[in-house]
């Protein structure tokens, strides 16, 4: 079945059997979280703390350019965001949706070192389920936490539409492109894009029913 084996189709069919559920299987692959936050007395601010899995390269007083917090989705699920403030005078910020098998300890030297390499801040978010983040991985919320990832940078540091570089990787790709079909920004940069789940997974060319992220 043009790479298919009927293993491959009970593991995927057997439960439970809907093509959502399917999907997330094939898709999303959360690891064990690499930080956690904490919250201030009055619960509005949170400090950022990383385990050694995060793999930090700087010192804790770089660190202070990292500014995290949640929002919350139309889902209703929670979701850790990271702004890095990789310059004071940056004209764009990149709103950054990682790839699968991260998350946002994992990517936090990264961020800070290519923010301050280009001159441009950097704004991230963990899917729901993955980090610190509530709820599960699924398609549905993937587009619905990278919408309440844009409205967060919007509103909280008031960045313009033009000035923000969308920039998905491997998974994030998938949500890059949907939420660059609804709003106008300034670029949008795909690292490694899907051109479907089951093309990542399977030596198949054929487009399933139950295929995740299909473009």
């Amino acid at each position: 079945m043009n790479g298919l084996s009927l293993r491959d189709i009970c593991c995927l069919f057997c439960w439970p059997p809907c093509p959502s559920s399917i999907a997330a299987k094939m898709a999303f692959i959360p690891p064990e979280a690499t930080y956690s936050f904490s919250a201030d007395e009055t619960g509005s601010r949170h400090g950022l703390h990383l385990t050694e899995k995060a793999e930090w390269q700087f010192t804790d007083k770089e660190k202070e350019a990292i500014e995290v917090f949640y929002t919350r989705t139309n889902r209703g699920n929670k979701i850790a965001c990271m702004f890095v403030r990789c310059s004071p005078n940056a004209r764009f910020c990149i709103l950054f949706s990682h790839g699968n098998a991260a998350d946002l300890g994992h990517m936090s030297s990264f961020y800070l070192s290519l923010g301050t390499r280009i001159n441009c801040n950097i704004f991230s978010y963990d899917y729901s389920g993955y980090g610190v983040s509530t709820g599960k991985p699924s398609e549905k919320n993937l587009y619905s936490d990278i919408d309440a990832a844009w409205h967060a940078l919007r509103t909280r540091y008031g960045i313009s539409p033009e000035n923000i570089i969308l920039y998905g990787q491997s998974i994030g790709t998938a949500a890059t492109i949907d939420l660059a079909s609804r709003y106008e920004v300034g670029a949008v940069i795909l690292h490694s894009p899907l051109m479907s789940g089951i093309r990542v997974l399977f030596n198949t060319k054929r487009t399933w029913f139950f295929d995740a992220f299909p473009r």
